[in-house]
C-alpha cells in the first residue's frame, strides 16, 4: 500500500480532522435543517470544548503492513467562506515511523472557487523518504473555453513493493525497492460543450529504481536483477483524451456519468523517436442516486498496451490500492498499490454510498456515510485475452466524512485472497 502510506502525511489529515469532529460530536448536535445559504453562527473559543478551538490537534496515528507503525501530531487551521465551507487547510506535522525515523511535514491546501484548486506539500523523514509536490488546477467545471491542470513534484519511498509480473504473481515473491521520481505534468482541456472536452497530456518524468533495505523482505535487486526498470529511466509521455462528463458535481458525484477515451504514446527523453510503449484505454463512472442520502458509484476501466519496447515494470497496467488513476493504476482494495502488474488490465467496482448523519461543528456541515463495496479486476499478457476471466475479487466497506463542497475523507477496509487492506486519505475512489 505504498500510495495510501506515502499519501498519509498529505491526504489523511482530512480524515482525522473528520474523526475528531465525529468524537466530539457530543458537543453540536446534528441539524439537518440548516440551510447552506445561511452562515453558521460565530463560535468563541472555549477550551474545554473542543468543536471550539482554533487549532485542531490532530492524532495522526497508523499501523501499516506495508509501511510500519507511525505517530505523530497534526495541529490543523482550517479557513471558512460565509456559509462554513471550507477554502482552506494548513496542516503541518511531526511523525515518527518505525521503517525511517523522525520526520515532518508543511501542507496547505486551498480552494479560490469551485472552479479552481491549489496545494503545496513538502516534507522529509531522517531516513530515505522525502517529497515535494505543488498542483494547480483551474477550469474543473469546464464552464469556460479552456481547463488546466499542472503539477511538479519530487517523491522518494523506501517501502514500494513489486512481486513480479502476471495475474498469479505469488506474494512469496514480495520484494521491496526504493522509488524516486521526480517529475512535471500539464494538461490542457478545450471544452467544446460543458460535456464534451478534448484534452492534451504531457508528462516528463525521471524514475529511479534501487534495492531497498527492510526487515524480512527480500531487495528487488536481488529477487529480481534483470527486470526492466531498474535503475534510472526518463520517459516523455503525450496522451490524447476525450471525455463526456455529465456529473452533478466533479468531487462528489450524485448523479450523471464520465466516459474518458484516450491513448498515448511514451518515448525515452534521450531518444524520443524511439517509442517506449504505446496505451489505449477508456474509462466510465456512473452515478445514479434513487434517493436524497444514497447514491450507487459504478465504475469500469480496461487498459491496453498495443506495443512494448523495454518498459520499465511500474509503466505496465497494474492493479491493487485505493484510487484509480486514468492510464495509470487501478482500484482493487483488497491488495496493496499496483499489487498486480502486466501488459493490460481491467477493473470494475460498485459501491453504495449511504449518508447516516451529520452535524454543524467548527463552522462547518459534516455529513457521515457508510459505504459498502465490491472490487474486481486482473492483469493480462495478450491483448486477445478475454477480460472478465480470472478475476481477484474483493469485499469491503468505507466509511466517509464529507465537508461539501470540496472534501471528503475516508477509510476504506476491504478483503481479498491475501487478507485485508486499509486505505486512508481523501477524495472518492473513482
Amino acid at each position: 500500500m505504498r500510495d495510501a502510506a506515502a499519501r498519509g502525511p498529505h491526504c489523511r489529515i482530512i480524515l482525522f480532522v473528520l474523526a475528531c469532529l465525529c468524537l466530539t460530536a457530543h458537543a453540536a448536535a446534528p441539524r439537518w435543517g440548516r440551510s447552506a445559504a445561511q452562515p453558521p453562527p460565530k463560535a468563541r473559543v472555549r477550551w474545554l470544548n473542543p468543536t471550539t478551538w482554533p487549532v485542531v490537534p490532530v492524532p495522526n496515528i497508523s499501523v501499516d503492513p506495508t509501511s510500519g507503525q507511525t505517530l505523530g501530531i497534526i495541529p490543523t487551521w482550517l479557513d471558512h467562506d460565509a456559509g462554513g465551507d471550507i477554502v482552506r487547510i494548513i496542516a503541518p506535522d511531526v511523525v515518527h515511523t518505525t521503517n525511517f525515523g523522525w520526520g515532518g511535514h508543511a501542507r496547505i491546501i486551498d480552494f479560490p472557487s469551485a472552479d479552481t484548486q491549489w496545494s503545496v506539500v513538502a516534507g522529509a523523514e531522517q531516513h530515505v523518504e522525502s517529497k515535494l509536490d505543488a498542483l494547480y488546477q483551474t477550469g474543473m467545471l469546464r464552464e469556460s473555453r479552456w481547463s488546466l491542470a499542472a503539477e511538479a513534484a519530487y517523491d522518494r519511498s523506501g517501502t514500494a513493493r513489486f512481486f513480479g509480473i502476471g495475474n498469479a504473481s505469488p506474494h512469496a515473491d514480495q520484494s521491496v525497492y526504493i522509488d524516486q521520481r521526480l517529475w512535471v505534468q500539464a494538461t490542457v482541456g478545450w471544452n467544446m460543450t460543458h460535456a464534451w472536452q478534448l484534452a492534451y497530456t504531457f508528462l516528463a518524468r525521471k524514475v529511479k529504481v534501487i534495492g531497498g533495505r527492510l526487515p524480512g523482505i527480500t531487495s528487488i535487486s536481488s529477487r529480481f536483477p534483470h527486470e526492466p526498470g531498474l535503475g534510472t529511466t526518463h520517459e516523455l509521455l503525450h496522451r490524447i483524451s476525450l471525455t463526456y462528463d455529465t456529473r452533478d458535481n466533479i468531487r462528489m458525484p450524485a448523479r450523471g456519468v464520465a466516459v474518458v477515451v484516450y491513448g498515448g504514446l511514451a518515448t525515452r527523453s534521450e531518444a524520443p523517436a524511439d517509442p517506449l510503449f504505446t496505451e489505449a484505454g477508456v474509462d466510465g463512472r456512473f452515478y445514479w442516486s434513487p434517493r436524497h442520502s444514497l447514491t450507487i458509484a459504478t465504475h469500469v476501466d480496461l487498459r491496453y498496451m498495443p506495443s512494448l519496447n523495454g518498459a520499465p515494470f511500474w509503466a505496465l497496467s497494474s492493479i491493487g490500492g485505493d484510487q484509480s488513476v486514468i492510464g495509470g493504476r487501478q482500484t482493487l482494495r483488497g491488495y496493496g498499490d499496483s499489487r498486480f502488474y502486466d501488459r493490460d488490465s481491467f477493473s470494475a467496482n460498485i459501491e453504495v454510498r449511504q449518508s447516516v448523519f451529520a452535524l454543524d461543528t467548527l463552522g462547518t456541515r459534516i455529513e457521515f456515510q457508510v459505504a459498502p463495496f465490491f472490487d474486481t479486476g486482473r492483469v493480462f499478457s495478450r491483448n486477445s485475452a478475454f477480460p472478465i476471466d480470472k478475476l481477484h475479487n474483493v469485499v469491503g466497506v468505507g466509511l466517509r466524512g464529507i465537508a461539501a463542497p470540496f472534501v471528503v475523507g475516508y477509510v476504506d477496509v476491504g478483503y481479498g485472497s491475501e487478507g485485508a487492506a486499509v486505505f486512508t486519505g481523501i477524495n472518492y475512489p473513482f
